[in-house]
């Protein structure tokens, strides 16, 4: 299993997942068509699914003209999201394959909009996973709340999302990750590895890089609203649950002018 970014707009990535064995690939959240495609020539690899996670323009505006450059394409959706270009509706459980060696479980992470759809990639024995989390899990940081609530966000990431292996690898949606790594500061100041990954993060910008894909396990240790659960978390932002705190460091962020 290979796995590309392919930055898109202004600060979005769609990526292009492969199979090796049989050179059958499928496109994340293909804003620009064209560009995405051509990826796919440069890797001589023929696009057979679309995986997208959720309603909004920069996710699935390219699905209709990529429908028409791919006559025959597949492109999947969440149930309740209402996906432009949408061909293959899926709910939390439901399994895709791709070529030989690739399974896609379709997780159904909702908050920022009502059906968004994390996908969780598997590919052969040893090699690490992969989950595509659009909007819902950033690195060091979460989509706004706009179509959900507290209580789902926390579900989301905290239950659903933490719960996979901790090497899962985390390819997001946009390249947020020094903004977010600069707000977790303001969160938990003394924590020494959020200081040690904003620093490599600035790094890897400077030099053109991305900063993705991050790992289950590094979000485990550095980002705010997924470490909710844990009391000093709740303490330092002075609330008595989990969710009250995901509540509070979501409007903390939103006012935040870092």
């Amino acid at each position: 299993m290979k796995i590309h970014h392919i930055p898109c707009l202004e600060d979005n990535y769609s990526y292009l997942i492969i199979d090796e064995s049989t050179k059958e690939a499928a496109a994340v959240d293909p804003v620009e068509p064209e560009k995405v495609l051509n990826v796919a020539q440069q890797h001589g690899v023929v696009l057979k699914l679309v995986l997208t996670t959720h309603h909004h323009w920069d996710h699935a505006g390219g699905n209709e003209k990529l429908r028409q450059l791919v006559p025959g394409i597949k492109v999947y959706g969440g149930s309740k999201d209402n996906v432009k270009g949408c061909t293959d509706i899926v709910d939390n459980g439901d399994k895709i394959s791709l070529g030989a060696d690739i399974s896609i479980l379709a997780l159904h992470t909702p908050c920022h909009t009502n059906g968004h759809i994390s996908y969780y990639v598997t590919g052969k024995e040893g090699e690490d996973p992969a989950v595509f989390t659009g909007d819902t899990l950033f690195v060091a940081g979460c989509g706004k709340f706009f179509e959900g609530t507290a209580e789902q966000m926390h579900q989301s990431l905290c239950v659903t999302l933490a719960s996979l292996p901790k090497p899962t690898r985390v390819y997001c949606g946009h390249e947020y990750t020094v903004k977010n790594l600069q707000f977790a500061v303001t969160v938990e100041p003394e924590n020494v590895k959020i200081q040690q990954k904003l620093s490599w993060a600035q790094q890897q910008r400077k030099a053109g890089l991305p900063t993705i894909p991050s790992t289950i396990e590094e979000e485990m240790e550095t980002n705010p609203f997924i470490r909710v659960d844990l009391p000093e978390i709740q303490e330092k932002v002075g609330c008595d649950s989990a969710v009250e705190a995901i509540h509070e460091i979501r409007k903390r962020k939103d006012n935040w002018r870092g």
